[in-house]
């Protein structure tokens, strides 16, 4: 029996009935199939290329039997540029597929590359959101360079949201109001990860592409198994008849919804949810901008809400009504006050100067936009250090390791939310003795040694 082994992020990773409703697409994947194929789920939280190759690829190279495929559904992790650990840059999240693509041809399987799944966001318009940048596209790029199948996971989840429409798509998603599942009784609001219903739709989705997708072996997929599921309802948030209304009611009860998050005034991203408190009691609570009903929410046993548009905020400043609804009793009305910021400015870089020298141990510092959180540092477009932005707009961060001596060309980008500026190119001009010099060479023959060994000479201090 061949097998279809899937790598990759949790978005794909395989889910216990404890985590209900959080499913990952390739758990169901294996329903779609035709004989003589199995699904083998290797996907896990927070994976990327760079920690799997390092860590587990080796083993499920040795696995792998001629015929078998490898499906490489990686992206929603490797583009956050805020995570040290986890972003790739272009050149190193296209140079790793390939690594993957040649070794696994190696084995006689068939490397499959899947662009990111799409995340449940609108704009005002009613248009899916693209959240993962350039990456969907490294990943096409990658396939074509490779000559291996491409399965366009960012496209075909993009066409079922948009068939859904804001109000519809998140059924199929980890997000709930309180009180849907028992796991959750506080809800959840998860724009990423798929529940059961859609990660069985994905799948789906996806077998239909594997029907066309040119260099895999015919009869892979079962068509039979490929009927529609059932669409899911209108969410109840807009099935709320003539919520205007509720605007023009005097209030009746004494105590309204409170706004824990965000601060009056706060500075947020275009994907912010809104949290707060009910008093006992309440059943609902209902959102409104300049009159016009924006949705709600059910309220937690213990008298919490949170809510978040499936339709992401516009960049401006934001005066939101809320108000909680006692079964015809309306209360007093509660107002959520905050700043949208959509882009970002790059950072000023003032140290080290252009024209100046550094030591082997840079200082790198600088100046940035309002609401930048901060600054990261990038070198041949990969990350090696991230500056906090203080109160007063500065940043500041000297490298942890030496550089070697030599001119290179540095740069910086300005983060807030998911949301980052383009980058600015710095110079960097560092000072030292040159690895070929005889003062280097000279002591070849031993381990370096710091200014206080009395093993004379000692290598230089900086």
């Amino acid at each position: 029996m061949n097998k279809i082994c899937v790598i990759g992020n949790s978005v794909a990773a395989p889910r216990t009935a404890e985590e209900a409703p959080l499913a990952g697409w390739g758990q169901y994947l294996g329903g779609f199939l035709g004989a003589g194929y199995e699904v083998r789920n290797y996907a896990r939280d927070a994976m990327t290329l760079r920690r799997y190759f390092t860590g587990r690829f080796a083993t499920l190279l040795t696995a792998l039997a001629p015929g078998d495929m490898v499906f490489l559904a990686f992206g929603n992790v490797e583009q956050r540029i805020n995570q040290l650990n986890r972003h790739h840059g272009p050149r190193e999240y296209k140079e790793y597929l390939r690594l993957y693509a040649e070794a696994i041809r190696g084995e006689g399987a068939i490397p499959v590359l899947l662009t990111p799944a799409a995340r449940c966001a609108f704009d005002e318009t009613g248009n899916v959101v693209n959240t993962h940048d350039e990456y969907p596209g490294l990943t096409r790029e990658a396939a074509a360079e490779t000559g291996s199948p491409l399965i366009d996971m960012t496209a075909l989840t993009t066409n079922m949201l948009a068939e859904l429409g804001p109000t519809r798509a998140r059924r199929l998603y980890r997000w709930l109001d309180p009180g849907e599942h028992p796991n959750h009784p506080d809800g959840i609001i998860d724009a990423s990860h798929f529940n059961d219903v859609g990660a069985r739709e994905v799948a789906r989705r996806v077998a239909i592409s594997m029907l066309d997708t040119a260099g895999l072996p015919q009869n892979t997929v079962d068509p039979q198994t490929l009927a529609a599921g059932t669409i899911p309802p209108v969410l109840a948030e807009f099935t709320v008849s003539r919520p205007e209304l509720a605007l023009t009611m005097a209030p009746s009860v004494p105590e309204g919804p409170v706004v824990v998050s965000p601060a009056p005034g706060e500075v947020v991203g275009a994907a912010r949810k809104l949290t707060g408190k009910a008093p006992a009691g309440t059943g609902y609570v209902l959102f409104y901008e300049q009159g016009r009903y924006l949705g709600g929410t059910t309220v937690s046993p213990s008298g919490t809400w949170q809510w978040r548009r499936v339709v992401n905020w516009s960049a401006a400043p934001h005066s939101v009504d809320v108000l909680g609804v006692t079964g015809n009793a309306v209360s007093p009305t509660a107002v959520a006050e905050f700043h949208v910021l959509d882009r970002l400015d790059p950072p000023v870089v003032t140290g080290p100067r252009p024209d100046g020298w550094c030591g082997p141990r840079p200082r790198f510092s600088g100046t940035a936009a309002p609401g930048t959180q901060k600054v990261m540092v990038l070198e041949q477009g990969r990350l090696i250090a991230e500056a906090p932005v203080q109160e007063d707009g500065t940043w500041r961060v000297t490298h942890a390791h030496d550089w070697r001596p030599g001119t290179y060309e540095v740069e910086f980008v300005s983060v807030f939310s998911a949301i980052h500026s383009p980058a600015v190119s710095h110079p960097l001009r560092v000072h030292g003795i040159p690895e070929d010099s005889w003062l280097n060479t000279s002591l070849s023959s031993r381990e370096p040694c710091s200014g206080s060994c009395e093993h004379y000479p000692a290598m230089p201090e900086w």
